[in-house]
C-alpha cells in the first residue's frame, strides 16, 4: 500500500546508500505530494497517490521527447533514470489482451449497443484499469469495439 511515509522511508534509504537518482526523484515526488495535500487540506489516499505518480511519470516522458528534439542526451538520460524510479511504484500495465477482455466485460455489463454508449462503458471501465492503462488507449479500444458491434 502506498503512503507518503513509504516514500519518506525510501528517501532515507536512498540518501544512506548514495543513490542520487532515486534521492532526486523521491524529493520531487514528495514535494508534489505535499503540494497536493496542502491544496486538499488532507492526506492523499492510495488512488490519488497513484494518479500523482502517473502524472510525474508523464512529465518525465514528455521531458524525454523534448530532450530528443533538442538533441540533449544528458537530459534524456536523466529523465529516463527518474522514470525508471517512478515506474517501480506504479502497478504493472495491463497486457493488450487483458485490457480487451476487461473492455468486453464492461460492454456486456452496460449492455452497450453502439458508439453512443461509449460514455457508459468508459465510466465502468476506467476505475478497473486505473493506473494500469492509458486513458487514450482505453478510449480508442472501446471506440473500436463499439463500432464493430
Amino acid at each position: 500500500m502506498l503512503k507518503r511515509e513509504t516514500f519518506e522511508e525510501e528517501l532515507k534509504h536512498a540518501i544512506r546508500s548514495g543513490d542520487d537518482v532515486k534521492k532526486r526523484t523521491l524529493r520531487m515526488l514528495l514535494t508534489s505530494i505535499k503540494i497536493a495535500e496542502v491544496e486538499r487540506q488532507e492526506p492523499l489516499d492510495e488512488p490519488e497517490l497513484l494518479i500523482l505518480i502517473q502524472k510525474e511519470a508523464k512529465t518525465r516522458r514528455e521531458a524525454i521527447e523534448e530532450a530528443k528534439r533538442a538533441d540533449r542526451g544528458d537530459l534524456i538520460n536523466s529523465a529516463e533514470d527518474e522514470l525508471k524510479v517512478l515506474n517501480d511504484y506504479l502497478p504493472q500495465p495491463l497486457k493488450p489482451e487483458e485490457l480487451e477482455e476487461l473492455a468486453h466485460q464492461a460492454i456486456e455489463e452496460v449492455e452497450a449497443s453502439g458508439p453512443e454508449s461509449m460514455g457508459k462503458v468508459m465510466k465502468v471501465l476506467m476505475p478497473r484499469v486505473q493506473g494500469r492503462a492509458d486513458g487514450k488507449t482505453v478510449s480508442t479500444l472501446v471506440k473500436q469495439l463499439l463500432s464493430n458491434s
